[in-house]
């Protein structure tokens, strides 16, 4: 299994995980560069709700969904708000949230479905995306791993949700973790620190660790391993292993880019034919 960066068009990037079997879904994560958006949110921004010119970011949204080969105008996304909400969305909430954030499913932060041609995005800056296909029910997810959705589980939850509406088996599952902040640059507090022993009792070494006087919390690690205490194989797990503020040249990162920034998105849908 492996992530890269595959140019597409038009200095167009896109980040692939090759565990995700492309006959059955197309998937898309995106950098900064190839878009049309004016600094700070230069160039690729994917989100209507961080003050750049909504006319740039949906033609930024149009470039690279056109790429994928999807229809913009089809995307469904949530408003984002670091909770644990999920919510299974059809062709009736297509288009919500594509050209207008007011418009966007409210409170959430993961969507499924099992309907063919439909995109899922959402938009990340740091935070951990996590993405999610059955293979056998024909299905498919994206959670948004911020702290406070890590912590709170919602990477384990979104399968369990799967589970519900599909008939999804968690071994069946594949997985993949995107770009994200990583344990080498995110410095946390004692408090945030504390709720990761609280909620991973078992993984704390994996999770926490000390460099000098600050601590560090591995959130690709956490929503890996909460996969796997429920059933996913390690082995359907793909990772990007890749921190967004090491390389932000590359792609959004709040932190390295100092609060004002653009956003990356994550993209998947199962393939119409």
């Amino acid at each position: 299994m492996s992530f890269v960066l595959e140019h597409m068009r038009n200095n167009l990037w896109r980040g692939k995980f090759s565990s995700f079997p492309e006959d059955l879904c197309v998937h898309g994560l995106t950098g900064r560069l190839g878009g049309v958006s004016q600094k700070p949110y230069d160039s690729l921004n994917m989100a209507l709700h961080v003050g750049d010119n909504p006319a740039d970011v949906w033609e930024n949204r149009r470039r690279f969904l056109h790429a994928l080969g999807l229809k913009a105008e089809d995307m469904v996304t949530p408003e984002q708000v670091h909770g644990q909400h999920i919510v299974r969305v059809g062709r009736a909430e297509a288009g919500r949230g594509a050209k207008e954030y007011e418009d966007s499913i409210p409170e959430t932060d993961a969507l499924i479905t099992d309907e063919l041609g439909l995109p899922l995005v959402l938009c990340f800056a740091d935070c951990t995306p996590v993405l999610f296909l059955d293979p056998e029910h024909l299905a498919v997810g994206i959670a948004h791993g911020g702290w406070k959705g890590t912590v709170k589980k919602i990477a384990q939850k979104t399968v369990m949700a799967m589970t519900k509406e599909f008939g999804t088996k968690p071994s069946d599952v594949l997985a993949a973790i995107g770009p994200a902040i990583g344990p080498c640059c995110y410095e946390v507090g004692d408090e945030v620190a504390g709720q990761f022993r609280e909620a991973f009792p078992y993984h704390v070494e994996d999770i926490i660790s000390q460099m000098g006087d600050k601590v560090h919390l591995n959130l690709w690690q956490a929503n890996r391993l909460q996969l796997m205490d429920i059933g996913v194989k390690s082995e359907n797990i793909d990772m990007a292993d890749t921190c967004t503020a090491c390389k932000h040249q590359w792609f959004y990162s709040y932190r390295a880019d100092g609060g004002t920034t653009g956003r990356m998105a994550a993209v998947i849908a199962l393939n119409k034919y």
